[in-house]
């Protein structure tokens, strides 16, 4: 059959009988179910990874703070929970290459990371600083800014495995110790990587 054979018999078929009441209701009855009919959501889907990053990370913080608390009513006077290489080792495995500081301060054991997996790999930096009667403990990497006290500091790594810190108006090394503020007092020691 050619087309314009089949052409001819379908404008010869006859099409349905229809009632003239139900073709003028036709449109209106189309319009209405249309309107009732449940509309689908135009809202994209939220991602589901940021809800759990931050689940995992708030997880992770509090089994953090419980073993540290464990390890804190275990350890031996004067020690830190922070010189814990079994804390660092672990929080380090949790969080490879995010790992900016594990602070250790009046608020408790605070994990501060980086939005990306940019933190370079350098031997970790245990750092106790006491400004008055405010003391803070942290580990954090050569190369970091951090907040301790309500100064920013930066730690470095001085390659003689010593440590180097650096705030607004003042440096300090661990090699000579002549130039910190007169209220602050810091110790700052670079923490055996194969104990990491």
């Amino acid at each position: 059959m050619t087309n314009a054979e089949l052409d001819k018999q379908l404008k010869a078929g006859k099409g349905p009988d229809l009632e003239a009441e139900y073709q003028e209701n036709f449109a209106r009855s189309v319009l209405a179910s249309l309107r009732s009919a449940p509309r689908e959501s135009t809202r994209a889907p939220q991602p589901w990874r940021p809800r759990l990053a931050w689940g995992l990370a708030t997880v992770t913080c509090l089994l953090i703070a419980f073993a540290a608390g464990r390890w804190h009513g275990q350890k031996q006077a004067g020690q830190d929970v922070l010189a814990n290489a079994k804390l660092i080792q672990e929080t380090l495995a949790m969080f490879p290459n995010r790992v900016r500081a594990i602070v250790h301060d009046e608020r408790g054991i605070n994990l501060v990371l980086s939005d990306k997996d940019n933190v370079p790999v350098s031997p970790p930096i245990y750092l106790h600083v006491c400004a008055g009667r405010k003391c803070s403990s942290l580990v954090t990497f050569s190369g970091q800014e951090i907040q301790i006290n309500g100064q920013k500091l930066t730690a470095l790594a001085d390659g003689k495995n010593g440590v180097i810190i650096e705030g607004n108006h003042f440096a300090w090394s661990s090699g000579a110790r002549n130039y910190a503020p007169m209220d602050m007092k810091i110790v700052a020691r670079l923490l055996p990587v194969g104990s990491m």
